[in-house]
């Protein structure tokens, strides 16, 4: 499929792009928005009481957050933005499984509500949002090769110093 082209079925109809959208809308509001906190301004949602499941709780709530990019993916977003949103659920995953810090960072991210936000500027600004998923996606890509060849050039040190210190140099 080309750049802009949609899917090979047929086009979705204004209407069910629109009942698309609301079902997203709850399913994002169920896991990140559902539940009040008492005295405090704040709401949370079931994906981070997911993640205090063991083993596979964070794999569960990162299942039903792709729920919305393949719905995303099936309303014709555009390669670039779905990238941003996969980044938001990876984000969310990840975290996510580090003891503690990961429990908080899950009730904080809201990676769905994100994603339907993202969906709806795409939607509204379709140039706008597909520009800034591009860059993103760009920074990552540059951020990741900058990563290895930090990683590279950390290993070709220790690699010399280690030849030095056996060889009797160091």
């Amino acid at each position: 499929m080309t750049r802009g082209q949609q899917s090979k079925s047929r086009p979705l109809r204004a209407e069910d792009r629109e009942k698309a959208r609301k079902r997203l809308e709850k399913l994002a509001w169920l896991l990140d928005n559902s539940i009040p906190i008492p005295g405090l301004n704040y709401r949370i949602g079931l994906d981070g009481f997911l993640g205090f499941l063991p083993g596979f709780g964070d794999t569960l709530g990162a299942a039903l957050s792709s729920v919305i990019l393949a719905e995303a993916s099936r309303l014709g977003v555009p390669k670039a933005v779905l990238v941003k949103m996969a980044v938001n659920v990876a984000l969310d995953a990840l975290l996510g499984v580090v003891p503690v810090f990961g429990d908080i960072f899950d009730f904080a991210w809201k990676a769905n509500q994100k994603n339907v936000e993202l969906l709806e500027q795409y939607v509204d600004h379709p140039r706008e949002t597909v520009f800034s998923s591009r860059l993103l996606a760009w920074g990552l890509g540059v951020g990741l090769v900058g990563f290895v060849m930090f990683i590279g050039f950390l290993s070709l040190l220790m690699v010399r110093g280690l030849w030095e210190l056996a060889a009797g140099g160091g």
